[in-house]
């Protein structure tokens, strides 16, 4: 399942969100050392991920709590408060990382810290001829 952007000199790394889902927790209000545990395992990955020269990015989300959803209605675009869907696992940050197929998008992953999972997504390169013609 190795996934690769084609080029004229070979293959180019694919950018890969690893979407990390918890349960829903106000780390705000979290135990100080709880907090610090897993702000150091996270660390960890990012040197992990500095350590191979892993370009990357990623953030941690506030919780679904405050999230505000935009919905088509019968009178137009509604606004609500809240997640879209009530879920017993919520989606707590991410990360953006280049790899250069799934398997090491995978293997990447299995180094990042997990609470109920990841979800591993290949994400569209608008540059590519393919891409651009179905309009990605």
């Amino acid at each position: 399942m190795n996934e690769t952007t084609p080029t004229a000199k070979g293959t180019t790394p694919m950018k890969y969100m690893f979407m990390l889902y918890e349960t829903d927790k106000d780390w705000v209000a979290a135990p100080e050392d709880e907090l610090n545990g897993v702000l150091a395992e996270h660390v960890t990955f990012a040197q992990y991920l500095d350590g191979r020269g892993i370009a990357w990015s990623g953030e941690a989300l506030r919780p679904s709590t405050s999230a505000t959803t935009l919905r088509p209605g019968d009178d137009g675009l509604a606004v609500t408060d809240g997640p879209y869907v009530e879920l017993t696992e919520h989606l707590g940050g991410y990360y953006v990382v280049e790899a250069r197929d799934l398997d090491d998008a995978l293997e990447i992953a299995r180094h990042c810290p997990i609470d109920t999972g990841i979800e591993i997504r290949p994400i569209w390169d608008s540059g590519t001829p393919a891409q651009q013609a179905a309009g990605a």
